[in-house]
């Protein structure tokens, strides 16, 4: 997976296609990210000694990465990832405009 925490990314395709947000969490072993103004749900608690009156709460569900790509620093449209190497480390660019991120 090329996406890290903090990248700002599109959404290109589901429900929430079109959106942009930055990725809160990443978690690879299921491929998914979390994007912040994406695929919000809402989830019930019940009551309980911290919060006695319970409640509906809004949270971000993860989204398949797969459904995400990255923002073109330079041109804000979507890009894909590379990777080479500058003064001997590996670092990621932006396919698009060359510019490394």
């Amino acid at each position: 997976m090329n996406l890290v925490k903090g990248d700002k990314v599109i959404v290109i395709a589901g429900r929430d296609k079109g959106k942009t947000g930055t990725i809160q969490k990443v978690i690879p072993e299921q491929n998914k990210v979390v994007v912040e103004n994406v695929n919000l749900r809402k989830k019930t608690n019940k009551p309980s000694q911290k919060n006695p009156d319970g409640g509906i709460v809004e949270i971000y569900a993860p989204i398949d990465a797969s459904n995400v790509m990255l923002v073109d620093p330079k041109t804000k449209k979507p890009t894909r990832i590379g990777h080479k190497e500058v003064k001997g480390k590996k670092v990621r660019y932006a396919k698009k405009s060359g510019t490394v991120l």
